[in-house]
């Protein structure tokens, strides 16, 4: 078991790349933290890993609330002596184009769902990865993997999302150059398409064009982005940070290709 005796903190856990990689983790020997706004969900997460005989427990915080976040590590510090793992994977999408013309007026993406966006998806990524690493350093040891997206290569609709990945892969970087004199790696994954209930909500036929222009021509399993989070936690990759690694099935060596 590659995780044994580790205690991992995964946000975002209730379904898709989330519950895999919690679950995924369990299976390697890991106690699992699994953190959702969606308790239900999240609960399901937790049951499932019990039910294949690993360890885990549910954790509510607001990862856009700094106190929150805080007594959420507390908490899973004091159940489990430590924090080993941080996989920052909540996310949310509020798409809209930035202006559009329409009736002779403008509309555009109102500044809520901007704030929403870099609320949870940059402002959440900055408060756990922070509070995670006052035990981290502590005990001179931690991992920790964000969540970026091809979409921060630019994407129709989601300025705010885009703006917001491409603040994670800063992040990740900065924190990687701060953090590594304590033994604490710190990466970011950057998923294209995968199959998870947001990708779900997509027209078929933007979803066939979408998977015609992916090399692999077809999206990924949420098994196939855990698999990543699992190597970059792991041993194998201790000598691995502040990195971005594309999990996208190619598509971003076309768009980056011209």
């Amino acid at each position: 078991m590659r995780l044994r005796d580790r205690v991992a903190l995964i946000t975002g856990a209730g379904q898709g790349i989330g519950r895999a990689t919690a679950l995924r983790f369990a299976m390697e020997g890991a106690r699992v933290a699994v953190n959702d706004v969606d308790q239900e969900a999240a609960e399901k997460t937790v049951s499932l890993i019990r039910q294949a005989g690993g360890t885990a427990r549910f954790v509510p915080a607001d990862v856009t609330k700094r106190e929150e976040v805080e007594t959420m590590i507390n908490r899973i510090v004091e159940r489990w002596g430590r924090l080993d793992i941080l996989i920052n994977n909540a996310g949310i999408t509020r798409d809209a184009l930035a202006v559009r013309l329409k009736e002779d007026q403008v509309k555009m993406m109102d500044e809520a769902a901007w704030d929403a966006v870099i609320n949870v998806n940059l402002k959440g990524t900055f408060l756990c990865a922070q509070a995670a690493a006052v035990p981290m350093i502590r005990q001179q040891y931690g991992r920790i993997v964000n969540t970026a997206s091809i979409g921060m290569l630019g994407n129709i609709g989601q300025a705010n999302y885009s703006a917001s990945k491409a603040g994670v892969v800063g992040l990740t970087r900065t924190l990687a150059l701060e953090w590594a004199r304590y033994n604490i790696t710190v990466n970011c994954i950057a998923p294209g398409a995968v199959e998870t209930r947001m990708t779900d909500a997509i027209p078929e036929k933007i979803k066939e064009g979408l998977i015609r222009r992916i090399p692999l021509r077809r999206m990924a399993k949420p098994e196939e982005v855990a698999a990543l989070h699992l190597f970059l936690v792991s041993d194998e990759a201790s000598y691995i940070t502040g990195q971005v690694i594309f999990i996208d099935g190619g598509l971003s060596v076309g768009i980056c290709g011209g």
